[in-house]
């Protein structure tokens, strides 16, 4: 899986960075095939915007858009969130598989 980030017009600090790595690390738990993960921090007028784009195997990408005016509440809200949508996902992808063989009922009339 790729982790790349892209600031604008503000510094992301290592812990900031190393925040972000310890989310994705987390967002592994939901057993999708996470391809990559680009995390946007920008700077506007009252505030910062952080924007996650989530790219999993066979679905369309999570982007998960959260404004406030500290970057590291940004950032935990951001996380919370994606990490809803992905435990959705998970959840829509295990019970979409059909039941097994041994899991159907025989009738015996």
């Amino acid at each position: 899986m790729i982790v790349q980030y892209r600031a604008k017009d503000i510094h992301l600090s290592d812990a900031n960075k190393e925040h972000i790595e310890a989310a994705v690390e987390k967002f592994k738990k939901f057993s999708l095939d996470l391809t990559r993960v680009m995390c946007n921090v920008m700077a506007e007028k009252k505030g910062v915007t952080v924007e996650f784009e989530i790219h999993v195997a066979h679905t369309a990408p999570i982007i998960i858009t959260e404004h406030d005016k500290d970057l590291d509440a940004a950032i935990d809200i951001a996380i919370d969130r994606a990490s809803k949508a992905l435990s959705r996902l998970h959840d829509k992808v295990k019970d979409h598989k059909a039941p097994s063989i041994k899991e159907l009922v025989i009738d015996e009339a």
